[in-house]
């Protein structure tokens, strides 16, 4: 499985922050740059409200503001990461320890430079917990996961179990899936589940890993 580092172009956004970008690259588009009265009232928050979550837009590099009345524009970086960036969706975060709710909204992109060849349907995830040190996936990664293709017995595979995801090494079984870490050193336990049990999907398998450098 490979892994590259990369350094993150901009800071991540809070939803507040991306509801309140978006709005403004809506009417942007529409050819009508939003005032600060008109986002206070479309959100209905104070305009105090408004002017601070802009200038966390402008700190993080999303936007400009001239100054004036409708000065609002769109930076650069923004629109080059944007140009760049519609690639592979990353789409949350997925457990290494104990499996954590899979947020299915985008988070961001990751240029498909990257991972030539991965599928249309791929996505990325972000790693939380170690125990799947063994196998170089560390706390932080962001891996790579292929749904249109099959996880087949003994790969590194993303699983569904309710609406929480686990990244394990798979084992297929008769009756059941084996979630397998590795991570010797902490001791974690194989975990086993219904193979055709409701609440169990096999996502896809694991077929790349990123880690971040600064």
């Amino acid at each position: 499985m490979p892994i590259w580092a990369y350094t993150p172009d901009m800071e991540p956004l809070t939803e507040r922050q991306q509801r309140l970008l978006h709005f403004i690259e809506g009417q942007l588009q529409a050819h009508h740059p939003p005032s600060q009265l008109e986002m206070a009232e479309h959100f209905g928050l104070a305009r105090n409200a408004i002017r601070q979550i802009l200038s966390y837009l402008v700190r993080k590099g999303y936007i400009l503001n001239g100054g004036g009345h409708r000065a609002i524009r769109l930076s650069q970086g923004y629109l080059a990461q944007k140009k760049v960036g519609q690639g592979i969706p990353i789409l949350g975060r997925v457990a290494a320890g104990q499996p954590i709710l899979a947020q299915e909204h985008i988070e961001g992109y990751v240029d498909l430079g990257l991972w030539l060849g991965a599928s249309q349907e791929a996505f990325v995830l972000k790693v939380t917990g170690d125990s799947m040190v063994d196998d170089g996936i560390m706390n932080g990664d962001y891996v790579l996961v292929e749904p249109s293709r099959p996880l087949e017995s003994g790969q590194i595979g993303v699983v569904l179990l309710d609406d929480e995801a686990t990244v394990k090494r798979v084992f297929l079984q008769r009756n059941r899936i084996a979630l397998r870490p590795a991570n010797r050193t902490a001791g974690y336990q194989t975990r086993y589940v219904k193979r055709n049990g409701p609440t169990v999907r096999l996502v896809g398998p694991v077929t790349g890993c990123i880690r971040k450098v600064r």
